[in-house]
């Protein structure tokens, strides 16, 4: 069996991802969340099964569109917290296969995702609001958290623990290889061995021994000594840290940061705050600059469309990554420290300068003097001259620093151009 950094070497070398959030909550069209929010019942909620039928559902499509962003593997929601299958599971009624849809939607995905030469992942939700045996009143989260109908009934979480290994084994048996297990999530005192955390974790490794896990089951994957469920990447959300992810002996660790396009993870009708181009493009490389990953999400509405200005948003992105890419796959954080115009990100002697900031004047690299053999325009290929601008000895550190002038006022490409730099082998 592989370990972890045997592991992680595609995940870390791919570096960019599609995240997929789709359920019945597309229908009522007010994010993942709508039924914990909103108090909803299950028999309210039951009228979104009932007329279920994404009849524009085409995975072929939507693995064009994350293969054409230059996303290299995707993760789609298998399960979420309402407990509704996307997947013909054997253990349960509430699955696509028995809405109008009737059709396994998780088997022409990766089908389709497969084909197009990306890596296929699964989320699955260890939170589950629709099984009659997941604690309910009391819970923090749970619909029914306030329902006093549900104060004093029996449960016996066992049986819901058995249910949602048994479906786990579903998923990783009947749909060949699959590279990534992605559980959300552990909260209060739901977490680890609550539930059977390292049982699961034997059982998925006896079946897809390579697969990668996240870290939301539980366990602490900074410690020296994780527990095996601790997982093989930290995953976190909505925010890209500081300083990257280091473990208590200061060792990297792989980590992924998984963002929404908008503000929610699953379809909102009404949420148009869409990040630019831009601002995913510079997130990406920011993940990168700090040995990351970024897993972004798309939301596919109802009908199963992923949302025009998503799609928008992806082909820009895939048009930078189409000239730039090479800064991004297989590239790391640099020794060197975060320039004051942007960021960088590294492969063995090639040093990539994202510049971010015009400026005035030429680009300052600090620390560089007599270190750079080439410069070009990642972009285009275009040669790039290292040389000291009149007047730096007066003004400027001639003794460390190496300049390259751009011409012009603006920069070649705003969104992020980017400068690689053929480095002298040290």
């Amino acid at each position: 069996m592989l370990d972890r950094t045997e592991r992680t070497e595609w995940f870390l070398n791919d570096r960019f991802g599609m995240f997929i959030h789709w359920g019945l909550y597309a229908i009522p069209a007010r994010g993942e969340w709508v039924r914990s929010h909103e108090k909803i019942s299950i028999d309210e909620y039951q009228e979104f099964f009932e007329e279920f039928n994404p009849a524009d559902y085409d995975p072929k499509e939507w693995a064009k569109i994350a293969k054409a962003a230059g996303q290299k593997y995707v993760v789609l929601t298998t399960k979420h917290h309402d407990g509704f299958c996307l997947f013909d599971s054997k253990l349960t009624d509430y699955k696509a296969t028995n809405t109008p849809a009737k059709r396994d939607l998780i088997k022409e995905y990766v089908e389709a995702f497969r084909a197009e030469g990306l890596k296929v992942g699964f989320y699955y939700s260890i939170i589950d609001w629709h099984h009659e045996h997941y604690p309910a009143f009391g819970d923090r989260i749970h619909p029914m958290r306030d329902n006093e109908e549900f104060r004093d009934k029996p449960i016996d979480f066992d049986v819901y623990v058995e249910y949602m290994h048994g479906q786990v084994k579903e998923l990783l048996t009947n749909y060949g290889k699959i590279d990534i297990m992605w559980f959300d999530f552990s909260y209060d005192d739901m977490t680890g061995e609550k539930w059977k955390a390292t049982e699961l974790i034997n059982m998925i490794r006896g079946i897809q021994p390579d697969i990668i896990i996240d870290n939301r089951l539980g366990g602490n994957i900074k410690s020296s000594n994780p527990e095996v469920y601790a997982g093989d990447f930290y995953s976190p959300e909505q925010i890209v840290p500081p300083g990257g992810i280091l473990d208590e002996d200061g060792n990297q660790i792989p980590w992924e940061a998984c963002i929404t396009l908008n503000d929610n993870w699953g379809y909102h009708a009404k949420d148009k705050n869409y990040k630019s181009p831009k601002q995913a493009i510079r997130t990406l490389v920011e993940c990168v600059s700090k040995n990351g990953n970024l897993l972004l999400n798309v939301g596919p509405d109802a009908k199963g469309l992923i949302p025009d200005r998503s799609i928008e948003i992806l082909e820009e992105v895939g048009k930078w990554m189409k000239r730039n890419g090479e800064s991004i796959y297989g590239c790391t954080a640099s020794r060197l420290p975060k320039p004051e115009w942007g960021r960088y990100t590294q492969k063995g002697n090639k040093l990539y300068a994202h510049v971010f900031d015009r400026g005035i004047g030429p680009i300052y690299f600090a620390g560089l003097k007599g270190k750079i053999k080439k410069a070009r325009l990642l972009a285009d290929g275009s040669e790039l001259h290292v040389q000291t601008p009149w007047m730096a000895e007066q003004y400027s550190d001639i003794e460390s620093g190496a300049f390259i002038n751009l011409e012009g006022a603006q920069l070649p490409d705003e969104m992020d151009t980017v400068i690689e730099l053929e480095l002298f082998e040290s």
